[in-house]
């Protein structure tokens, strides 16, 4: 057990240490609405490798750099790298005004417009859409409604069951939240009131972070690693009035996705809907979104190439940790490079196109197969 003197000691030492610039991967801004905005990271120089563009889709209550956090620990970066066209959504900083955009406002048209501009750009038809944390869910309910242009799905940490038994379904489920009466009052509700919900999912998590920093204050690539996704865990953005008010009572209390009952724009929408091929990223450890929440999905899949892994770690941390970059990154780029036609895209990772779901069957999880031999 570390020593409090030494404990204050290493905070102590970490004090006026510059935080580390963070969402660096070069880009083009692509196009432009309301908050929002699609970016196009620069290809490499040495062209594309691969025929299909990638649109990455955050969380509407992050900001979009956690999937472009720092040199070195980019998973966009390591797209680029790797020949792919990557694409990515910035949901902006909703204003006084944004109270008033909706749900369907984000699903149907806005991660519509930015699938049209991306395949205008790149010249494709389709493109491969990975959706984090909340960004899955809302991809999953575009591609039911407008599967087109989406190629493939690949949801990561993305809750589908809303009736999970976890804390914030508990939470929303309770008569003291009155939604009505929180967007009448605040308009667009306050990164405060859910930055706090999310602490309170780890109560001591503060703690550990000072000890971890404390053991490690002499380890410059943690620190920088720690220090980037400390910027960007507290550089928070508010929901949408409207559009949280319909996703806590349509998603978390009525479960309408899971259940079949959710309407946007007047039609169904319907998980065996989906005929793209899909692979559904879980993560042990996650206190925001359990793991069986997003697995679910593959239960309700009917004849669709669907996979599944599940790794080990947090809802951020399996993401965005070196670990993710050495295996978790490698899988997600053979996944959409099996379905692009390329066998293997020289990670050393290959998963085969899965066989299609029978309908009512749900599909096993898949680990990535490691073609070198053993040693």
């Amino acid at each position: 057990m570390i020593a409090p003197r030494t404990l204050v000691r290493g905070l102590a030492s970490l004090f006026g240490r510059p935080a580390p610039p963070v969402g660096q991967t070069p880009s083009d801004v692509v196009h432009a609405e309301g908050q929002w905005r699609l970016l196009r990271y620069v290809p490499r120089p040495e062209g594309l490798a691969f025929r299909t563009p990638v649109l990455l889709i955050p969380s509407l209550i992050n900001r979009h750099y956690v999937l472009d956090l720092m040199p070195g620990k980019s998973f966009a970066e390591s797209l680029v790298a790797a020949g792919h066209d990557v694409f990515i959504i910035d949901w902006g900083t909703p204003e006084d005004e944004d109270r008033y955009v909706t749900f369907e406002d984000v699903v149907v048209h806005a991660i519509g417009r930015a699938l049209r501009v991306t395949t205008r750009v790149s010249g494709a038809e389709a493109a491969h859409v990975l959706g984090y944390c909340l960004g899955g869910t809302l991809a999953v309910l575009h591609a039911a409604l407008q599967p087109a242009r989406v190629a493939s799905l690949t949801l990561v940490a993305a809750p589908v069951d809303f009736h999970d038994g976890g804390l914030l379904s508990r939470w929303t489920n309770t008569r003291s939240l009155d939604t009505e009466a929180l967007v009448e009052g605040a308009g667009n509700v306050p990164w405060q009131l859910m930055q706090g919900a999310f602490q309170l999912l780890r109560p001591t998590l503060p703690l550990v972070k000072a000890v971890s920093l404390a053991q490690r204050a002499w380890d410059e690539p943690f620190l920088d690693g720690f220090f980037a996704l400390e910027t960007w865990g507290n550089d928070n953005v508010s929901f949408p009035g409207a559009c949280w008010q319909t996703y806590v009572e349509q998603l978390y209390r009525k479960n309408a996705l899971i259940l079949g009952t959710l309407r946007l724009g007047g039609r169904p929408v319907r998980l065996d809907a989906l005929r793209c091929p899909v692979l559904c990223v879980t993560f042990e450890h996650d206190d925001i979104v359990p793991h069986r929440s997003a697995s679910v999905l593959l239960e309700h899949l009917e004849g669709v190439d669907a996979q599944h892994v599940h790794v080990p770690g947090g809802h951020v941390g399996a993401m965005v940790s070196s670990a993710a970059s050495r295996k978790l990154w490698p899988t997600m780029r053979a996944f959409w490079a099996a379905r692009d036609g390329v066998v293997d895209p020289g990670d050393g990772v290959v998963l085969e196109a899965a066989a299609p779901t029978p309908p009512g069957a749900s599909e096993a999880p898949t680990e990535p197969r490691d073609p070198r031999p053993s040693r």
